[in-house]
């Protein structure tokens, strides 16, 4: 047996071993199960929320984005790293505080039910575009490490197996319990492999006079990306932070409003350098390999090192690719479970029941986006796409959190409706893409909605209760 083959099936037992763990602990407790009991400390939140960010975008598809832009490709995590920080700061712990589950949940507690039914229909499109993005990196990780034992589409299915599995079994717990030694490994892997690769191949000087000619400097913190495009990645980042399911999960399975708030500053801490070194390794790829799929630029010039070295780096991104994606699976499928079955069609549902619900739905959401998985292209561009349904959410939890005066009874609807519309207008309709990102074209419709509603409607909103 392989080195890579063996350091994988250890990384899996590890997993399992941990889910079948926490399972046992959780029982038939849905909050044990979804919330961790909501017993997070500020460190597991941090490395949870770590986890979640550094996974196929920010490693395997920064590393694809540098081929093209060079080293500014790592101001996506940069723009991760800010928007967690943000979250911490104005958001983290009133989700805690608020004791709420879901943004539907709490949209239907301050406006109506068809607030609740629109918000988590564009929430599961959010969720599903990302979750589909996990099996590609995590087939090309075991692609790239087997290649003789699995094809990319092998791979894909193997992760997705591996994926759904752990979610399945072990729910919150096991994905914050995976990620501390995940986040830890997968600094351990990145770093060491950048140093060995910057010694071989004569340092950034050396990669760089090997790098074809650009219009750019390869290796400029700046260079390959424009300001509107930079600060369309921190507002995409941000405004996900604040309301996509998987962060709100994870500030919701805090033991309290302060964890919540120091365990999402501290992560985007852990964030931020990650991008960075894992441009580095992809523009150490092209210069390596010119003519590589891009997709597949940090998997093989990893594998360019000896076994060991290898083996270890891209299990280390494969696990964190796993606690990733565990995290959004259970995001999507607390949607499906807690905001349509529960809500809508078995309220009276017992608690061994609802998880058992909450796990046959992420076997089924696990499935669905492994077929869009096979079609997904450029990890970066369609993670940032869909990350921009998430501005209707944002506008709308900030106005309610701070500025309710300004919501009225239809806001909530009326500017999910319209995100919605409007990420499909941009996609199918190129002439209306005056914006140099689909992020300030989201923000520009949903402000205009919001204010519009406030003039036309009149009836006020129900202001949220926060628990001391």
């Amino acid at each position: 047996m392989s080195i890579q083959l063996s350091i994988v099936i250890l990384y899996i037992l590890l997993l399992f071993g941990i889910s079948l763990y926490v399972k046992r602990r959780a029982g038939q407790n849905p909050t044990e199960y979804l919330f961790a009991g909501r017993k997070f400390s500020a460190g597991l939140v941090a490395v949870s929320i770590t986890g979640m960010a550094v996974g196929a975008a920010s490693t395997v598809g920064v590393a694809e984005s540098a081929t093209k832009i060079g080293l500014s490709a790592g101001w996506y995590n940069g723009a991760w790293s800010i928007g967690a920080i943000i979250m911490g700061i104005v958001a983290a712990g009133r989700y805690r505080s608020l004791d709420c589950t879901t943004i539907p949940e709490l949209f239907e507690r301050c406006y109506d039910k068809k607030a609740r039914v629109i918000s988590v229909i564009g929430l599961s499109l959010i969720m599903i575009c990302i979750t589909s993005l996990q099996y590609v990196a995590g087939g090309s990780i075991l692609h790239a490490l087997m290649p003789d034992i699995f094809s990319l589409h092998g791979g894909m299915i193997t992760s997705a197996i591996v994926f759904i599995g752990i979610t399945a079994i072990g729910g919150l717990w096991s994905s914050g319990l995976s990620n501390v030694l995940s986040v830890a490994i997968i600094y351990a892997g990145i770093v060491y492999s950048m140093i060995r690769i910057l010694l071989r191949d004569g340092g950034i000087s050396g990669i760089n006079a090997a790098l074809p000619p650009s219009d750019f400097d390869w290796f400029s913190p700046f260079g390959g990306l424009s300001l509107a495009v930079l600060l369309g990645w921190i507002i995409v980042m941000t405004t996900q932070a604040i309301t996509a399911q998987g962060p709100v999960q994870i500030a919701c399975g805090a033991k309290n409003a302060t964890a919540a708030r120091k365990g999402f500053i501290l992560g985007g801490l852990l964030i931020f350098p990650v991008g960075f070194l894992s441009a580095i390794l992809g523009l150490a790829a092209k210069a390596q390999f010119p003519g590589l799929n891009p997709t597949m630029a940090l998997p093989q010039i990893i594998m360019s090192l000896d076994p060991f070295s290898s083996g270890m780096t891209l299990a280390a991104l494969w696990a964190a690719d796993v606690s990733t994606a565990c995290t959004i699976l259970l995001g999507a499928g607390t949607l499906v479970a807690q905001d349509i079955y529960k809500r809508f069609f078995n309220p009276s549902i017992s608690e061994k029941g609802y998880v058992r619900a909450n796990r046959l739905i992420i076997l089924i959401i696990g499935a669905g986006t492994l077929w869009l998985a096979f079609n997904a292209v450029g990890i970066v561009k369609i993670m940032l796409i869909g990350l921009s349904l998430t501005t209707a959410f944002t506008l709308v939890f900030l106005a309610t959190m701070f500025c309710p005066s300004l919501c009225r009874k239809n806001t909530a609807f009326a500017t999910t409706l319209v995100g919605i519309i409007g990420l499909f207008l941009w996609q199918l309709c190129p002439q209306i893409r005056f914006l140099p990102h689909v992020i300030y074209f989201e923000w520009l419709i949903c402000l205009i909605t919001f204010f519009l509603v406030w003039l036309i409607d009149k009836t006020p909103i129900r202001t949220p209760e926060v628990k001391k």
